[in-house]
């Protein structure tokens, strides 16, 4: 019996074990789609429509965060496709494997296109943003070039991968259908660990140094080697000081854990002698690895393992290079290290760096107890984390929400925390939140976010109550956006420029489209409304109008500007232009 390419798409997804494909149908994809219809149940597939596919690419971002699988989104045939760019994108910076499907015109009428509506040249759209990506010209070879973006998005450093799939080979049949094979046949199922004589090398410079660190990224994660890392730490009593990318690699109560936060941070890196940097690359939060935020080379020795070759040495040199997966090396360092040494005895530099962290904790803890009105950002984030359970899944998004939340939102295991790191993406926490709930419907789930970010994918809470994904979205609600509108007031001297927006009802659009919705004004009715709205059992928002006089300047605002702005003088306004050229003018005569 002929067989649609539809049809064989679906069962090579099916064959890599897809739960879950996020997008928006269209006419090209019908063929697709009716085999979803009749065989769904059967193929183990449940297709998630989305009111913006840059939403469907985001929540196939939060789905492969939490289960380390390649999320899988879809788009058809020119906005559809140009729609996704913004998620891809976001994927992409942070190196999460997606595997994005894009419809496309006949293949009589594509690259180059002949003038059909909604042409594109989707390939070359999606190359910035994606490890590879290919056009499926042929029928029967939909099973290999499946196979290769699996491969290709999980192999190394991951990342999104996309196909071009030209309507006529969905539509189009054959007689018999091309063989499946299981993906451990194909693409590899262990990682490669660094060479052991390296290993041994990285034994014995974290055993002798006096205060050894280890600075962890997102590849901890991705590897399951949280349990390693902390081990690690342990025997070497070692600081941990977490990129934004690694939360969750180590819980942040831990007495070796530092929060990230480039203050905090940058005082425990300057400690260090010898640093251990596993997973992760070294961007401007991280200060390059240069000085200030740490040591220079000279006086300060770095070993780093990353997967990808490519990653090694980038942004600072290193004195030990460890390519390998960072589970197998880990275990391996471990290994070595209780090997050649029993567990070392804390530096007296690393109780400094507790007693520096403890009373920047404490500092935070006691403006975060004040019961004043506006609320306070901190206080919000403190009522937030203290209601939730240890292992809720928190997901972030905004500006100076973030930057508040750092140090009393606590993250305390891995695959735990959902934040575009470093893309900085406006918009993805509300798609991230409903990702995460149908990933792990049994935990809790919360978002908090500004409300100029929660405004850019609003229109997903239908998508949360028609999915029956019941996450708690708690906006920091100052009416602005709070992050540029801070900059302004640092460095521009309060000229506030399209900076604020009316005040809209968040609670009053949640309820309409058939979600909990409540308006806190006052710090103690927030665990209130959190229980009424966990309790309602719906998708809930939680509008907190909080003080945006405070709002203006969080913890390492200036900070992170002044990495942001390297390099970059606000210009005297014109009146001081006028005033300098007076008073040159009175020099010069």
């Amino acid at each position: 019996m002929p067989i649609s390419g539809g049809e064989i798409l679906a069962q090579c997804l099916a064959n890599e074990h897809v739960k879950y494909i996020f997008g928006i149908i269209g006419d090209q994809w019908n063929s697709f789609f009716d085999v979803l219809a009749r065989k769904g149940d059967q193929l183990g597939i449940e297709f998630i429509t989305t009111r913006h596919e840059a939403s469907a690419a985001h929540m196939a971002d939060a789905h492969a965060r939490l289960t380390g699988e390649p999320g899988v989104c879809l788009g058809t045939v020119g906005p559809g496709a140009a729609n996704l760019v913004g998620g891809v994108y976001a994927a992409y910076a942070d190196s999460v494997p997606l595997v994005v499907l894009t419809a496309q015109n006949q293949t009589w009428r594509i690259y180059p296109d002949t003038g059909m509506t909604q042409g594109l040249d989707q390939i070359n759209l999606f190359k910035p943003i994606v490890k590879w990506n290919a056009v499926v010209w042929t029928i029967d070879r939909i099973p290999e070039l499946v196979q290769q973006a699996f491969r290709r998005a999980l192999t190394g450093r991951p990342g999104p991968v996309q196909l071009d799939i030209p309507s006529n080979i969905l539509y189009g049949t054959v007689d018999t259908p091309p063989p499946l094979i299981l993906p451990s046949r194909y693409r590899p199922t262990n990682q490669p660990t660094a060479f052991p004589t390296l290993i041994g090398q990285a034994a014995q410079m974290l055993l002798d140094a006096e205060f050894p660190l280890i600075h962890p990224g997102a590849g901890v994660l991705w590897a399951e080697a949280s349990e390693e890392l902390v081990a690690l730490a342990e025997h070497l009593s070692a600081g941990v000081t977490v990129s934004p990318s690694g939360r969750g690699t180590i819980p942040e109560d831990h007495p070796l854990a530092f929060e990230p936060g480039l203050q905090c941070g940058a005082f425990v890196q300057n400690c260090a002698d010898v640093v251990l940097l596993v997973g992760g690359r070294l961007g401007d939060l991280d200060f390059w690895g240069k000085p200030p935020g740490w040591k220079t080379p000279e006086n300060q020795k770095l070993i780093q393992i990353d997967i990808a070759s490519e990653m090694i040495g980038v942004n600072r040199e290193v004195d030990l290079a460890l390519v390998g997966d960072a589970k197998s090396t880990l275990q391996f360092l471990l290994s070595e290290v209780k090997r050649r040494g029993e567990p070392k005895a804390p530096s007296p530099l690393l109780e400094q760096c507790q007693t520096s962290r403890q009373s920047f904790y404490q500092s935070q803890m006691e403006i975060a107890a004040k019961d004043t009105e506006p609320i306070h950002p901190l206080r919000l984030a403190k009522e937030v984390r203290d209601f939730f359970d240890r292992d809720a899944i928190i997901c972030v998004d905004g500006g100076n929400s973030i930057l508040w939340s750092l140090h009393l939102n606590r993250v305390y295991e891995p695959r735990s925390y959902l934040y575009a790191c470093d893309s900085g993406h406006l918009g993805v926490g509300l798609p991230y939140a409903i990702g995460a709930k149908l990933v792990h419907p049994d935990r809790q789930v919360f978002l908090i976010t500004g409300d100029g970010a929660f405004m850019f994918n609003i229109q997903e809470l239908e998508t949360a109550v028609r999915h029956n994904a019941p996450m708690i979205a708690i906006i920091a609600n100052d009416r602005r956006y709070g992050m540029i509108a801070g900059v302004q007031h640092l460095l521009f001297e309060d000229r506030f420029y399209q900076v604020d927006f009316t005040d809209v009802r968040y609670d009053k659009i949640a309820k309409a489209m058939g979600c909990y919705g409540e308006r806190v004004t006052k710090p103690k009715e927030i665990r209130l409304a959190l229980k009424r709205a966990l309790d309602s059992k719906l998708p809930a928002v939680i509008d907190v109008i909080i003080d945006r006089d405070a709002n203006l300047n969080p913890p390492e605002l200036a900070l992170v500007g002044s990495v942001w702005l390297e390099g970059c003088t606000p210009p005297p306004v014109e009146e001081e232009k006028k005033e300098k050229k007076a008073v040159t003018e009175v020099v010069a005569s």
